[in-house]
């Protein structure tokens, strides 16, 4: 399951220094709008403990973790979606992701350019809300110039259910309400979903700090704490400078930097944590002596179709999946204690996925 998310914000808030340390890529980083011309795209692992326990309990040749696909996307300004700048270039990428990372600058600092002039993250926010909102609205009126006269003619029932959510969906925009806060039906998504509107992405707000204000108040990330709250999104601290600074570290001297610094666990770590929950998924495991690997999949998903993430052929020709949950294998001990005391499960195609099962699934070649 390939998954997306799309780092943006305005020029020069750390976009692309925050990407050269999720994804340890030296990609061009410069003090001036526009460094990033085209999107940069960068596989990082989910970081997970369990699947580093399970390689030291099956020993397998290959490891292989969970992954998420961090795209960094030029910055945005005031009029993208009128063609300003490097304009709707952009929101064309934005509309490939899953989820939206909007980097904010929570910093002063005279030496670096601000397109604003000055560092004011609501406002910067605003912008780029606004921008996501105008592209949408312009998609929508383009469907509606398209479908509302010939629905209102022939009174063809999807045409007219179409056009009455286009109008709902238009509506909450011009009100500055981004699509992700209306309660839409499973149906109505369904209509949406091949629009790819960029306002009904999930959004992370990620406020850049300097490294020395990490632990400290920060009124700008106080701002922008209460605007995620305000709208039900999520608001993550983080040094995007502190990050690329411990590109060559190893785990455990990033470890001992972070202790010192008294943070509990890296801004990269959290933001693809928050990020992969934030798009409900959740792991499952395969393992054996030739390969561990963990496999994403969406929260609600049945056995039949997690069977199908791994190949086609398990999907179609699906028979059972034998299952045990990663707690119960650490609580046991081994698979043979696992079934010792019961906990050792058969599960048809309709068995509803948990995170942590440990499946292996079979089927007709």
């Amino acid at each position: 399951m390939s998954l997306k998310a799309g780092i943006v914000g305005l020029p020069n808030v750390g976009k692309s220094t925050l990407f050269n340390a999720i994804t340890k890529q030296n990609i061009l980083a410069a003090n001036y709008p526009f460094a990033t011309i085209e999107p940069n795209v960068g596989v990082v692992m989910v970081p997970d403990e369990r699947i580093n326990v399970l390689d030291e309990m099956y020993h397998p040749e290959r490891l292989i973790p969970t992954s998420f696909e961090f795209t960094d996307i030029a910055g945005l300004v005031k009029g993208a979606s009128k063609g300003d700048g490097l304009g709707n270039k952009f929101l064309s990428h934005i509309r490939e992701v899953d989820a939206i990372v909007e980097v904010v600058r929570c910093f002063d600092d005279e030496n670096i350019i601000h397109v604003e002039g000055n560092p004011d993250p609501i406002r910067d926010i605003d912008i780029i809300n606004l921008e996501l909102s105008l592209a949408d609205l312009e998609i929508i009126n383009n469907r509606l110039d398209k479908i509302k006269k010939k629905a209102e003619t022939s009174k063809d029932k999807e045409a007219l259910i179409e056009v009455a959510l286009m109008e709902k969906a238009r509506n909450a925009l011009e009100k500055n309400v981004p699509l992700r806060m209306i309660d839409f039906t499973d149906e109505e998504k369904k209509i949406l979903k091949p629009f790819c509107f960029l306002t009904i992405k999930p959004i992370i707000y990620l406020a850049n700090v300097k490294d020395d204000e990490y632990n400290n108040d920060n009124i700008y990330y106080n701002a922008i704490l209460d605007h995620a709250r305000s709208e039900g999104s999520r608001a993550i601290k983080i040094s995007a400078k502190l990050e690329s600074d411990l590109i060559d570290y190893t785990d455990e001297e990033k470890k001992e930097m972070f202790d010192m610094l008294g943070i509990s666990e890296s801004g990269i770590d959290s933001l693809i944590k928050t990020t992969y929950e934030l798009l409900g998924l959740r792991t499952y495991f395969t393992v054996g002596s030739d390969e561990v690997r963990a496999w994403t999949f969406k929260n609600g998903m049945n056995a039949r179709d997690c069977a199908g993430i791994i190949h086609s052929d398990f999907r179609d020709g699906f028979i059972k999946a034998e299952i045990m949950s990663y707690n119960d294998l650490i609580e046991c001990g081994s698979e043979l204690k696992v079934k010792e005391a019961g906990k050792f499960r058969i599960e048809g195609k309709d068995y509803l996925m948990q995170d942590g099962d440990i499946c292996h699934f079979r089927f007709n070649k």
